[in-house]
C-alpha cells in the first residue's frame, strides 16, 4: 500500500504531519497557534485541560500524532503559509478512523482568525479529501460534524458537496453546554474495495 504523505503542497499552503523533533520547533508553533486563538477556538471547541497547551503537554501530542499517523490510526496536517513554514494557522485532521464495512473517518478542522476569508480551509480541505480518497488511505466516506450556528464552516462543506444527513441532537459538550451539531458526509465514488471483498 502506498505511503500517506506527511507533506501536501497547494497553491498556498504546506500541510505538514505532526513532527516531535525539537530541532523543528513544531510543538512550539503549535503552542503559538493555540495561544493566538485561545478566544476564537473557545466557542467552538470542546473543553481543555488547564495544563493542554504547555510545551510538554503539546510535544507528547505530537508524538502520539507522529505515532497514529505511521500507524494509519489518525491523520492530521499542520497548515502552514507556503513562504511562512514555521508559521502554524490551521490543522485538519482525519480521526476515528473504521475500517471493514464501513470505511470511515471525521473529518476535523480549524484555522486561525486571522487567516480567514481567504478560501484558505477550502484548499486545504480539497487535498486533505484528494488524500484520503486515495489508495494510500482509501476510505468510502468522510463525515463532519457542525454547530448550526457556525456558518463558515456550514458554507465550505457545501461547497465541497458534503451532503447534510440531519441534525444530532446534544452531540458534543462546548463552551459551556451540549451542543447541537448538524452532520455531513462526503462519499468516495471511486472507492477501491479490498480485494478480499
Amino acid at each position: 500500500m502506498p505511503d500517506v504523505r506527511t507533506r501536501i503542497d497547494t497553491l498556498r499552503l504546506r500541510l505538514i504531519a505532526p513532527d516531535p523533533d525539537p530541532a523543528l520547533g513544531q510543538a512550539q508553533a503549535v503552542a503559538d497557534y493555540f495561544e493566538r486563538n485561545r478566544d476564537h477556538f473557545a466557542r467552538w471547541d470542546p473543553p481543555r485541560a488547564p495544563d493542554d497547551d504547555e510545551p510538554g503537554a503539546i510535544q507528547r501530542r505530537l508524538l502520539s500524532g507522529a505515532a497514529a499517523f505511521e500507524a494509519g490510526e489518525a491523520f492530521r496536517w499542520w497548515l502552514t503559509v507556503a513562504d511562512e513554514p514555521r508559521r502554524i494557522i490551521g490543522s485538519v485532521s482525519l480521526s476515528n478512523l473504521s475500517r471493514g464495512p464501513f470505511q470511515n473517518a471525521n473529518l476535523g478542522y480549524a484555522l486561525d482568525a486571522a487567516a480567514q476569508g481567504w478560501g484558505l480551509m477550502q484548499e486545504a480541505l480539497l487535498a486533505v479529501i484528494a488524500e484520503a480518497f486515495a489508495p494510500a488511505i482509501n476510505l468510502h466516506r468522510l463525515q463532519a460534524g457542525v454547530r448550526p450556528e457556525n456558518h463558515r464552516s456550514l458554507a465550505v462543506l457545501a461547497r465541497l458537496g458534503f451532503a447534510d444527513e440531519g441534525l444530532a441532537r446534544d452531540y458534543l459538550y462546548i463552551d459551556g453546554a451540549w451542543r447541537d451539531h448538524r452532520l455531513f458526509a462526503l462519499l468516495n465514488r471511486g472507492f477501491i474495495a479490498p480485494a478480499h471483498w
